[in-house]
């Protein structure tokens, strides 16, 4: 799974992000004897992008996702906060 890049066309930050994101998970939990929990193997099995906003200005409307071609970098507007 790739995690996306994000501009923000507010204030130019390619770099400070709040991401809320809902995701769902498998792993497999081990309990000690003495009931202590270990997890191990987490797998993602499906990640939702909720909300991005701009750590900097503070903009959700302004974040668009960027992606990366053989061309070049090019932006793809998504409008987080839907």
């Amino acid at each position: 799974m790739t995690t996306p890049r994000y501009r923000c066309t507010a204030c130019g930050n390619l770099t400070r992000f709040d991401v809320t994101t809902t995701t769902t998970e498998k792993a497999f939990y081990h309990y000690s004897v003495g009931g202590d929990l270990t997890i191990e193997d987490p797998t993602v099995l499906k990640m939702t992008v909720e909300e991005v906003s701009c750590r900097w200005c503070g903009h959700g409307r302004a974040v668009e996702e960027l992606r990366d071609d053989t061309t070049g970098t090019d932006a793809v507007p998504e409008e987080a906060g839907q």
